[in-house]
């Protein structure tokens, strides 16, 4: 069964939620779309997004706290941040980046370049999930290594990466939830990692070359 990737919304502006929640939907992603920070971690603590577009001037918390808290929790911080916002300035724009978002587009903006940025954003992620060397902590999963993996193991750690919760991967790939926590156990003996967030870690810092076997930072 194919993912739907989830997109979290946040932005005050009620025409561009709806418009832009309902273009989204029609190229076939689910989406939350909130008008404050509160209910946007609501939304997260509930659904766990795949990626999150936010504006900067909202409700409350503004963007730039927004994602400074998402960078500081151990299992938010793998989802990619978009800023969708009227601040146009080169300064916001570093300012954005060096909190860790993943692209930045000032308003008013095209809907089909938005989509574009969002489909490079989930495919570089399946080309990190792809690659044939993991650094975990001092610890190189080379492919001989990949190789000790079972394709439901493979799967499981695909689904974890993606930020699925154990229910939602027992639920993608109907196993019952105790046969999930065995898998992940031992996914974490396998790569000497203690839980889902090193597990996460040890994906998105890939060493590769897949061609020739050097390793190189990504």
């Amino acid at each position: 069964m194919k993912h739907v990737k989830k997109i979290l919304l946040v932005d005050d502006d009620q025409y561009i939620r709806n418009a832009l929640s309902s273009y989204l939907f029609a190229e076939g992603f689910l989406v939350y779309s909130v008008d404050n920070v509160s209910s946007a971690f609501i939304v997260i603590k509930n659904s766990c997004p795949d990626l999150i577009i936010t504006d900067i001037m909202i409700k409350g918390l503004n963007g730039y706290d927004f994602i400074k808290v998402i960078k500081l929790d151990s299992f938010l911080y793998h989802i990619p941040i978009i800023f969708l916002t009227a601040k146009g300035m080169t300064s916001d724009r570093i300012k954005g980046y060096n909190l860790g978002c993943n692209a930045y587009l000032t308003k008013p903006f095209h809907p089909q370049e938005l989509l574009a940025i969002i489909n490079n954003i989930f495919h570089q992620i399946d080309l990190l999930c792809s690659r044939s060397f993991v650094p975990i902590g001092t610890i190189l999963i080379n492919s001989k290594m990949l190789d000790t993996f079972t394709p439901r193991e493979c799967n499981i750690l695909q689904l974890v990466f993606n930020g699925y919760m154990n229910k939602e991967i027992a639920l993608s790939l109907n196993i019952s939830l105790r046969n999930v926590e065995k898998y992940i156990s031992r996914l974490l003996s396998k790569t000497n990692t203690r839980n889902r967030v090193e597990l996460v870690r040890s994906i998105i810092n890939l060493y590769v070359r897949a061609n020739d076997g050097n390793r190189t930072r990504v």
